[in-house]
Order: C-alpha cells, then structure tokens, then sequence
C-alpha cells in the first residue's frame, strides 16, 4: 500500500498558510478598528445633539417662567458662543423685574454654551431665539446651531433656516413653544 502512495516532502507549505492568515486576521482587526472610530465618532455626535437638546430646553423654560408681553424685546434675538458676557447683573442682590430676570438668564445661558469652559460643548455655537406674537401669549422658536465633525449634506427644511453659519459642518436642533401671558 505504501508504494501506491510514495512519501513526498512538501517544502514551505506551512509557511504560506501563516502568510495568507496573518493577511486574513489583518483585514479583519483592520476593520474592527473602523468601526471603532466610527463608532466613537456617532457618539460625539450624539452627546453634542443630546447637549443641544438639553440646553434649548433649558432657555425655553427659562422663558416660561418669565413670561412678560414683552418677550420679544426681552429674550428675542442671535447670540453665539463668542458673545461677551455681561459683568452688570444686579439681580442677585435686589428685586428684579421681568427685564433684569430676562437678562440674567440670557447672561448664564451664554455662559452654559461656551465650549472652551464646558468639556464636550458645542463648537461655535450660533443660537437664534424668534418669539411671535399670537393672541394672549407667543410661539417662541429656539435653535442651536452648532459646528460639527465631518460634513452632511443638508436637507431644504434646514437649508431654509436661517441661524448659523450656512455650511456643510452645521448642525441645527429647533424646538418650538407656545409661552401664554398671564395676566
């Protein structure tokens, strides 16, 4: 039976099978690596959209809560992530009015979306806050506009909004309320 099948020595067979897997499992944590970093990346950008959310909401209570008929000179307006703060705030030592309550609340937002000061914040961030008068109180629209990491293509709803920068890197979030005047 041996001489039907001779002994035949085989010379770096071995050898090539190590090269072809080491190629394989290279691919492979080649592409585990980038899923990794897109990954990381959607959660950057998840924790911005989550922080932006967070702090629209906030000026919309903040709104609520002092809610004047006159809102709009009050709280209406753009203002960016640059925007000086003011140092005249008087509201922690005296009676406050609608305005000096209104100013305040812009001046410790502006400070909330600062990104230098606040690890993960928003980069260049732009926020358009539009009131509109209807009947006994106001539709008030905040949005935040903010720079992003890598560049989107726009739909045209937020093409058509007009706060921020108008680029390829601009990330928006609006919400809407309506703020009731008392009486």
């Amino acid at each position: 039976m041996s001489k039907l099948f001779p002994k035949v020595n085989q010379a770096g067979f071995t050898l090539l099978e190590v090269v072809i897997a080491f190629m394989v499992l290279s691919f492979g944590l080649l592409g585990a690596v980038a899923l990794q970093a897109k990954a990381k990346q959607a959660s950057f950008d998840s924790m911005q959209r989550a922080a932006a959310v967070a702090l629209a909401g906030d000026i919309m209570q903040r709104i609520r809560s002092n809610d004047t008929s006159d809102l709009i000179d009050h709280y209406g307006g753009t203002f960016t992530s640059q925007t000086q703060l003011s140092t005249d705030l008087t509201c922690f030592s005296s009676f406050c009015n609608n305005q000096a309550i209104a100013n305040l609340d812009k001046e410790q937002w502006k400070q909330a979306i600062r990104a230098k000061e606040n690890t993960g914040s928003l980069d260049d961030t732009t926020v358009c806050i539009s009131p509109v008068r209807d009947g006994n109180g106001f539709d008030v629209t905040v949005t935040v506009a903010w720079v992003g990491r890598q560049a989107i293509k726009a739909t045209n709803a937020t093409t058509a909004i007009n706060c921020g920068t108008k680029d390829d890197y601009r990330r928006l979030v609006s919400i809407s309320s309506f703020v009731l005047v008392r009486s």
